[in-house]
């Protein structure tokens, strides 16, 4: 039993040179839902390939010369040392310019940046990921680094939400996740003709839940903000510590150095003090409109 509060990991060296992009090649693109798809990249030089590690959480800059850079959290299993994916929503001028690549095109890589889910500190702990849409993203290395050390934790809960079956993100994988044994549950905002799951938001499913030990549970969470406030508000009424309460937050994040401004929450810079919050270290600021 483990009913301490959960401590956040150690914080993660920035690349030598934080401005450094690196040449990576497309390998190929994975639709997934609509506008959105995986891209499985690989370094172009291979002491880079040998010696690049990420945790999960944990984000890179994707740059296009002649378009920009954006953000996207890394999707890929921590223990990859040959491909890594990134799976991206088009949302913007850059995205956009992605979707029209092919693989064997590159693009240049900077990172690992930010700060990463407290994995190691849910040993000995019930485990409850809860994910919003393209939220599951993120979390997915998680899964995987649970999965790789699944005798290290107690119960691991998985639940998904999406606006429509259709939206559903990495549906082809919740078998093997279910068969190395994560409990995972769904659940749409709409049902579509022949979908016999769950309807309604994904709180809920945190909700009907049991918790037979609260204190000794991690959450987890990502996806729209008012999906995560209802949730953390589900797993408050449950008794979960807020110090066990852990979100994902990606406002804005344009240099990745805490130099530009743009992913200002409050005293906090999103890009270095984030992705990756404890809730009560973030919840005074989540309160503010517009902020």
């Amino acid at each position: 039993m483990n009913s301490s509060p959960v401590t956040a990991p150690a914080r993660p060296p920035v690349p030598e040179n934080p401005w450094l992009s690196h040449t990576v090649r497309i390998e190929q693109i994975v639709p997934e839902i609509a506008e959105v798809a995986t891209y499985e990249l690989a370094f172009v030089d291979s002491t880079i390939a040998a010696t690049y590690q990420f945790q999960p959480g944990q984000f890179n800059m994707l740059y296009l010369p002649g378009v920009g850079e954006v953000a996207i959290s890394i999707s890929a299993d921590p223990r990859s040392r040959e491909r890594w994916a990134h799976t991206i929503r088009v949302a913007g001028s850059v995205t956009q310019s992605l979707a029209r690549l092919q693989p064997g095109a590159t693009l240049g890589l900077r990172g690992p940046y930010g700060n990463p889910w407290p994995v190691a500190a849910c040993e000995g702990r019930d485990v409850i990921l809860v994910a919003g849409g393209i939220g599951l993203a993120p979390l997915r290395p998680v899964i995987y680094e649970l999965l790789a050390n699944r005798n290290r934790y107690r119960k691991v809960t998985v639940l998904v939400g999406a606006r429509t079956p259709e939206g559903l993100l990495y549906p082809g994988q919740y078998a093997d996740w279910k068969a190395a044994g994560i409990d995972l549950q769904t659940t749409v905002d709409r049902a579509s003709p022949g979908w016999l799951g769950n309807v309604g938001v994904v709180p809920q499913l945190l909700d009907r839940m049991a918790l037979p030990a609260p204190q000794e549970t991690v959450l987890l969470v990502c996806g729209p903000e008012v999906m995560m406030h209802f949730t953390v508000k589900s797993a408050q009424r449950r008794g979960v510590p807020v110090e066990n309460i852990w979100l994902s937050s990606e406002r804005n994040m344009q240099c990745a150095v805490r130099l530009c401004g743009h992913c200002q929450l409050g005293p906090t810079f999103v890009c270095k003090d984030g992705p990756v919050y404890r809730f009560d270290q973030i919840a005074p600021f989540l309160k503010v409109e517009g902020l």
